[in-house]
């Protein structure tokens, strides 16, 4: 390799303190994020993948190609096979206090996943989990909730399905809820390398525990406001803005940037366009609850905020992200509790995280593994000094 190749990035004073942002530290083999073209699984846009099905999508993260019908099929009944899940979980859930964060169930659940069902192998523990999620997230909505018992394991009916099947949300639509998380699902895999809960979960995987305590701490990242419950901000600044009349829009968020605050759902990180997501959503939304006041609203920011936006030159990227629209359409089909949204985020995320997890273990560097992960600090206002005797 040539050295202008070797030079990835040039490290200055400037750069530290900043969150890794933008450092360069491995490999993806997964998905990637254009600032343009938005995210990618296994190179295909996420916008052509978003009515698969979830389980072709998880196929697409572990096997790098997309399934045929026979080894969907196939793919299918494996999860399937896996899905149950010891049956000490109810009463362990249900010991849990209800004041806790829903993510902090989620996070109890899955070590308890991992401590009655783990085999030690990546992959084997990877699918398992993944398999497993479905029933642990609907009793974690339903113990916490005060739903009621659990409702028996439907695997053969399919991940979401089967999610839809046990959670038995109290008024909910079962083919609007289907069809939203089905797509929810899809959207939420996975997204590049170096997002925080990723980053997490295979930084600890690097020292060799397993995927189940990797994505614990994985979900502790995810469960960070900054982090995993953006869509939950979103829907409550939908709220706020308390009408999908354009001019009161307007002069709302002409209101809000003059005050200091800030457009919840409205740029990114890396994009320099709509979140591709974004679209998807948006189009799910005039389908299944064209006619709800908040997602009239919110599909109404998508043309008013971006105009506001565009007027101030610093605006890096004006448009709607992924979170600008997902936690109204939760809340029109029936998640009116936007406590339980990054739960809902953990639930797909977990399968991306893992399959990262299994490429830096068992493929990276002909098959040994990226090292431990151990980043170099470099010491501030620590001047040398001695311990004198008195």
């Amino acid at each position: 390799m040539s050295e202008t190749k070797k030079v990835l990035f040039e490290v200055t004073e400037e750069h530290l303190d900043t969150g890794l942002r933008g450092f360069p530290v491995g490999t993806c083999r997964t998905s990637s994020v254009d600032p343009i073209e938005g995210v990618h699984y296994v190179g295909y846009p996420v916008e052509d993948l978003a009515l698969l099905d979830p389980e072709a999508a998880v196929y697409l993260l572990f096997y790098k190609n997309l399934p045929d019908a026979e080894q969907l099929t196939a793919f299918k009944a494996d999860l399937a096979r896996r899905a149950a899940v010891d049956l000490r979980l109810t009463g362990f859930l249900s010991a849990l206090p209800r004041d806790g964060h829903p993510m902090e169930w989620l996070m109890a659940g899955l070590t308890f996943l991992g401590m009655t069902g783990k085999t030690g192998d990546f992959r084997e523990d990877s699918f398992n989990m993944i398999a497993r999620m479905p029933e642990l997230v609907a009793n974690v909505f339903r113990l916490r909730s005060g739903w009621g018992p659990p409702i028996p394991s439907r695997p053969e009916l399919g991940m979401v399905e089967n999610f839809i099947h046990m959670l038995g949300m109290p008024g909910g639509d079962p083919a609007k809820l289907t069809e939203m998380i089905r797509i929810f699902y899809v959207l939420h895999l996975d997204h590049g390398g170096g997002n925080l809960s990723t980053f997490v979960g295979k930084s600890v995987a690097s020292g060799l525990a397993d995927v189940y305590a990797s994505n614990v701490a994985a979900m502790a990242g995810l469960y960070g406001p900054r982090h995993g419950r953006a869509n939950q901000d979103c829907l409550d600044f939908v709220r706020k803005v308390g009408s999908p009349d354009k001019a009161k829009i307007e002069a709302f968020v002409r209101n809000e940037l003059a005050s200091g605050g800030l457009i919840f759902g409205f740029g990114h990180a890396v994009l320099r366009a709509e979140d591709p997501r974004a679209r998807v959503q948006y189009a799910l939304g005039e389908r299944i609850c064209g006619d709800d006041p908040l997602f009239q609203t919110a599909r109404n920011m998508r043309e008013v905020a971006v105009k506001v936006l565009q007027e101030n030159p610093k605006v890096a990227n004006p448009y709607p992200n992924v979170d600008a629209v997902s936690g109204t359409l939760l809340n029109a089909t029936g998640f009116t509790d936007s406590e339980y949204y990054t739960v809902l985020f953990g639930f797909s995320r977990v399968a991306g995280i893992a399959a990262q997890i299994v490429d830096e273990r068992l493929v990276a560097r002909g098959g040994k593994g990226v090292a431990i992960y151990r980043c170099k600090y470099v010491p501030r206002d620590q001047p040398r000094r001695r311990l004198t005797a008195s």
